[in-house]
């Protein structure tokens, strides 16, 4: 954090847990006069240049302050693996409407709120405001963040994406979050 401070971020303190994080940096943000646009993003993701202008082109039409934007899942790995996931990650976001927290997500504060903002939940935070802003509210953008890759790496790109599957699973099933932790590692 001392980082952080020195080049000028406001950093905002919260208890542990992914969902508790992003919903204190929401509110801190919301509080600020004349924040109308929110997004999210994680901390090992970064978007690619014209990511900027589209977030503009979809803040400025007044239908999309009833819905949310997210990006292209590239990886930062150049291997055919890495396509592959890139691939099953669209299919997913296409045909169940569940862009994960790496994509990026861009929300009006207006829907935010009516959709209850993000659940203190230490995982499957994502998962769960992309459920209750609903399929339909959710559009990609045409824009590409690229994310680490690392875990990928080092777990392998078959296990890994079924291990995350698995975590998916448990969770659509209602199994909690902490348990869901421990598999997800």
């Amino acid at each position: 954090m001392p980082v952080a401070r020195r080049h000028g971020v406001h950093v905002i303190e919260s208890p542990r847990g992914r969902g508790r994080q992003l919903a204190a940096g929401a509110e801190a943000a919301l509080a600020e006069a004349g924040v109308e646009w929110l997004f999210f993003l994680h901390a090992d993701s970064i978007p690619e240049p014209g990511w900027l202008e589209s977030l503009t082109a979809f803040m400025a039409e007044p239908a999309n302050q009833n819905r949310a934007g997210y990006g292209r899942l590239a990886l930062d790995d150049p291997s055919p693996a890495a396509r592959r996931l890139e691939a099953m990650v669209a299919w997913r976001c296409r045909r169940l409407g569940l862009p994960y927290g790496d994509q990026g997500l861009l929300i009006h504060r207006d829907l935010y709120r009516r959709v209850g903002g993000f659940p203190p939940l230490e995982l499957m935070e994502d998962v769960a405001l992309a459920r209750r802003i609903g399929r339909r509210r959710l559009s990609g953008l045409p824009m590409v963040v690229t994310t680490s890759a690392e875990r990928y790496r080092r777990d392998g790109y078959i296990r890994r994406p079924l291990r995350n599957l698995s975590c998916l699973a448990l969770y659509l099933m209602g199994v909690a979050p902490p348990v869901i932790r421990r598999l997800y590692g």
